[in-house]
């Protein structure tokens, strides 16, 4: 232990330091100034101003999903906590690890109603995983090392510690990381059990009908364990599907892909869910968007999970062969089994199973009308995904239609591409996003994919972008609505379109000029590929408005209270009426 005496400040900027943080994400005020005095005198570490407390968690989530380290936030007390309470629930939702340092009012005036003061633990105990307010600077360092060892091991998620400001200015000793850390009584399983593991092979080794359904705990686990999901995907032959938060851990260009399930997934892939004999569930979750009613859930097959996290075991859907563990172990482990298998498995028993598999595949669900003179948002994502084809290319989104078209038509082949907010449905988490991925790879083609109502929640990031010189590029699908609420409105309330239409919308070409950035603007499908081009060659941030058709839905859908393979396709449409009231009703 150093005997070495610094200021609060200094501690926790060299703490930071030894846990290899190279970036911030921040916002100053009163109640962290020590802690910025302390970064202006150093040159270990950048930080990125923000322009609103929520889009520096939202960087901080975009950075992390893209790196797999985890992000830092720095903001003050009071409103600047508060602000940050929303990215911290997006995080927690979708296993994102953010460590978010928040000041705090002086220990004496805790409890007095202070100026800027709030009960920050209080408030974001529900929505981290762990949070701690220091009392003395002896506490900081090992603190903050502990705070990183707890948002990146086990399930990753936010946590925060808050810190008082006379914390921050008196001296105190530093305490180095020194080696592994060995939490007291968080100690996360990281080796599934091998009696487990065994009974899931033997019952893999037997399907007929297989499914591997794949989440974002393969992601989270580390690029080895998206190797060993595809290698297992080879020697096995099954089929793989995923979940929103998983693509890209299995290559979406291959032919065991099913693309992804859920409210808006695949008609193939869901219905292979529903119908399969044993069902390999690797880091997922089995939540509402994917089970649909879950009487119906997949109802006559056995069921193996793979989580890390306990208390996501059963939580849902109740399984037959729980298995809790890291997914890169559990996989590796699997592996090793299934060559160690006595026989080989005959591949031949699952040609009846890809043979149904083809007829689903037939049905085409992503086919949609094109128009020559009306931009369809499918199309729009067509050509930009052929434009990404090749480069090093990174796309996050907004929240609603757009969101589910950019999962259902970009294709991604390599984890840690695609940052999206999962779980909460935050609006105006692309944008942020896309700029805590600009910071993490600032050679890579950064695209955030945005619909008109949304980009605008934390539009104002616009100018950490220009300020920061982050040439991310905003894709909006514009068609003058909150989309998905209108296309519920319209299947489920009788076409009752109450607030979801986006009136009084800025001119975005003349606001991305405002502040600094290019705009461009699209109406025309003959003129989008040309556009597309040179947005990507635009080294500068870009705004590019995309005017697409107002009236189109996202489809397949799963209606509201329906079975999971209970879906909805274009061609449905003019019978929406009738399939979908009774649906309809039950939210009522």
């Amino acid at each position: 232990m150093s005997e070495e005496q610094l200021s609060g400040a200094e501690i926790v900027i060299k703490a930071l330091v030894d846990q290899g943080v190279d970036v911030i994400f921040g916002y100053p005020g009163g109640a962290v100034l020590p802690i910025y005095d302390a970064l202006f005198q150093q040159n270990h570490i950048r930080h990125i101003l923000v322009r609103h407390e929520q889009g520096a968690v939202h960087m901080a989530e975009g950075y992390a999903r893209s790196t797999g380290k985890p992000g830092v936030v720095l903001v003050t007390s009071g409103p600047g906590a508060t602000n940050a309470v929303t990215g911290l629930t997006d995080a927690l939702m979708d296993s994102i690890p953010v460590v978010c340092l928040t000041g705090q009012v002086a220990t004496h005036l805790i409890g007095n109603d202070a100026f800027q003061e709030c009960d920050t633990t209080g408030i974001t105990r529900p929505c981290t995983k762990h949070n701690w307010l220091v009392k003395t600077p002896d506490d900081l360092s090992p603190v903050v090392h502990e705070a990183f060892y707890v948002a990146t091991h086990g399930r990753p998620g936010p946590v925060v510690v808050d810190l008082p400001k006379d914390v921050q200015i008196a001296k105190g000793r530093y305490t180095p990381p020194g080696g592994e850390i060995h939490h007291k009584s968080y100690r996360p399983r990281v080796e599934g059990d091998p009696a487990k593991i065994a009974e899931a092979v033997e019952l893999l080794a037997k399907a007929e009908r297989p499914v591997i359904y794949s989440g974002g705990g393969v992601i989270n686990s580390g690029p080895e364990a998206s190797r060993l999901l595809r290698e297992f995907a080879r020697e096995s032959g099954f089929p793989v599907t995923s979940t929103l938060m998983g693509l890209g851990a299995y290559p979406a260009s291959d032919r065991q892909f099913l693309g992804m399930l859920g409210m808006h997934g695949t008609w193939e892939a869901n219905h292979v869910m529903h119908d399969c004999d044993v069902m390999l569930n690797v880091g997922a979750r089995f939540d509402d968007r994917i089970t649909g009613r879950l009487d119906a859930f997949s109802p006559n097959s056995v069921k193996i999970h793979i989580d890390i996290d306990p208390s996501s075991i059963n939580k849902n859907v109740r399984v037959d062969v729980p298995i809790v563990g890291d997914v890169r172990h559990v996989l590796a482990a699997i592996m090793q089994a299934w060559k160690a298998l006595p026989q080989a498995p005959d591949r031949r028993r699952l040609e009846p199973w890809w043979q149904q598999i083809d007829q689903w595949r037939a049905k085409d669900c992503l086919r949609y009308g094109q128009s020559p003179k009306v931009i369809k948002p499918q199309y729009a994502l067509e050509v930009l995904r052929d434009r990404l084809a090749g480069r090093d290319a990174y796309v996050t989104t907004e929240v609603g239609q757009h969101q589910m078209w950019a999962a259902q038509f970009l294709r991604f082949e390599e984890p840690n591409r695609w940052m999206t907010s999962g779980g909460l449905g935050t609006m105006g988490y692309g944008l942020p996003a896309a700029l805590g991925v600009q910071v993490a790879h600032p050679d890579a083609l950064v695209v955030d994919v945005a619909g008109e109502s949304s980009i605008l929640m934390n539009i104002q990031e616009l100018g950490t972008a220009v300020q920061h010189r982050l040439p991310v590029k905003v894709f909006i699908l514009n068609n003058e609505y909150m989309g998905m609420v209108r296309q519920w409105q319209e299947l489920l309330h009788g076409g009752r379109y109450s607030e979801s239409y986006a009136d009084a919308l800025p001119d975005f070409v003349r606001l991305a000029e405002a502040f600094g950035c290019v705009g461009l603007r699209a109406t025309d499908p003959a003129e989008l590929p040309a556009m597309v081009d040179e947005m990507i060659a635009t080294d500068r941030p870009v705004v590019f408005d995309v005017v697409v058709d107002k009236t189109e839905n996202c489809f397949p859908m799963v209606p509201s209270g329906a079975a999971h393979n209970e879906m909805l396709l274009a061609s449905d449409h003019d019978e929406l009426g009738s399939a979908v009231s009774d649906a309809g009703k039950a939210l009522v």
